[in-house]
């Protein structure tokens, strides 16, 4: 699991200084510039994990609190249809990517980023080499959930390699394109997980950590979609945060940043 929602076109990535890609959108075909953006030029990363039907496996430990049903999913889709200020991004590489989500982000002329777990890929209920393949051409973005979902700060050597260098290689040679963007799993992550991360070249890092985020920055925070959401919850995630709202998520930010293990 991770955090929220981005949106862009499969195959095209920032620049090592975190600038935009090409294709960074949020409506099919529609830029998604400085200008035409809420809350002073800040974006918000929504992210949905699984959608409708629970799948053929057992949901790992807090999942079940993510995992949405169809109809909130189209409620929260209906409602940034229209808001080039807000992306989509999808966590855990779930079949129901690709069998509930794609149609209906395509209805829409909606793309979204998809963070795929390099070494689940085939179990029962995750998504197949071939469905990643089908997000790629249906001008999805792929990027990397890591390989086993691991907690990033509490990995080996060994398991380090695996979740930031072997996932992205595997991600790749599936999608024959360079994978460099993440969504941090669990959201856990301190100033030793950023570090490493750079020195992976990791171009954007997508968090869990909430509210809005400038378009341009390599931390991304993103929101995750509830089990229980509703209109009112819809409505407060895509208003602007209040003082006190933003002065307690810079903080629990600043303090993750700096944070040792």
């Amino acid at each position: 699991m991770g955090g929220n929602i981005g949106v862009g076109g499969a195959g095209h990535g920032l620049d090592e200084g975190g600038g935009l890609g090409s294709r960074e959108v949020g409506r099919a075909g529609a830029g998604l510039g400085e200008t035409g953006l809420g809350d002073g030029g800040r974006v918000i990363n929504l992210t949905a994990h699984g959608i409708g039907p629970r799948p053929g496996r057992a949901l790992d430990p807090g999942e079940d609190g993510t995992w949405v049903d169809v109809g909130r999913f189209e409620r929260v889709l209906d409602a940034v249809a229209e808001r080039p200020d807000v992306r989509l991004t999808f966590d855990d590489g779930n079949a129901s990517d690709v069998d509930t989500a794609l149609p209906r982000l395509l209805a829409r002329g909606l793309t979204a980023e998809f963070f795929v777990l390099a070494g689940r890929l085939g179990e029962p209920g995750r998504l197949t080499v071939d469905g990643v393949r089908e997000l790629v051409k249906a001008g999805m973005r792929v990027g990397s959930h890591g390989w086993a979902h691991r907690d990033w700060r509490r990995l080996t050597a060994a398991q380090a390699n695996e979740e930031l260098v072997r996932a992205h290689r595997v991600l790749a040679d599936i999608t024959g394109e360079p994978v460099s963007r993440v969504a941090i799993p669990f959201g856990s992550y301190d100033r030793h997980v950023l570090r490493r991360l750079r020195r992976a070249s990791v171009t954007r890092a997508y968090t869990s950590d909430g509210g809005p985020a400038r378009p341009d920055a390599w931390l991304q925070a993103r929101t995750s979609l509830r089990h229980d959401l509703d209109d009112a919850w819809v409505d407060r995630v895509l208003a602007p945060p209040g003082p006190a709202i933003r002065l307690r998520r810079n903080t629990a930010r600043l303090i993750k940043r700096t944070r040792g293990r």
